[in-house]
């Protein structure tokens, strides 16, 4: 048996996969959406993996603006960009600062 992990409360079911196989055949409905579905998990996969072979922290974080058609994160979530970006709260700190006194 697999696990996960959830980041927040939530509510799971577990369905064998013979009847995820049954029910993908029989509604083709519920197929087309679980290949958008996983099509779309592909995309933010490799969005991710573009963002981390990034070099600088700089250029991770200006790929994840973009991604996230965001501007700076809040300052509540600077922890969780971070650790999106692949690096430590206090040198996304430093960046942040440096684009702070950039902009006076």
């Amino acid at each position: 048996m697999r696990w996960g992990v959830a980041a927040q409360d939530a509510v799971i079911r577990a369905v064998p996969v013979r009847r995820l196989e049954e029910a993908l055949v029989e509604e083709p409905q519920l197929a087309r959406a679980w290949t958008r579905h996983l099509a779309l998990e592909v995309q933010r996969a490799r969005a991710k993996s573009e963002v981390l072979s990034l070099k600088t922290v700089a250029a991770r974080l200006d790929a994840w603006v973009a991604l996230n058609h965001s501007t700076l994160p809040p300052k509540g979530q600077w922890c969780q960009v971070a650790s999106e970006i692949g690096v430590t709260p206090e040198a996304l700190y430093r960046e942040l600062a440096r684009r702070r006194r950039q902009i006076r």
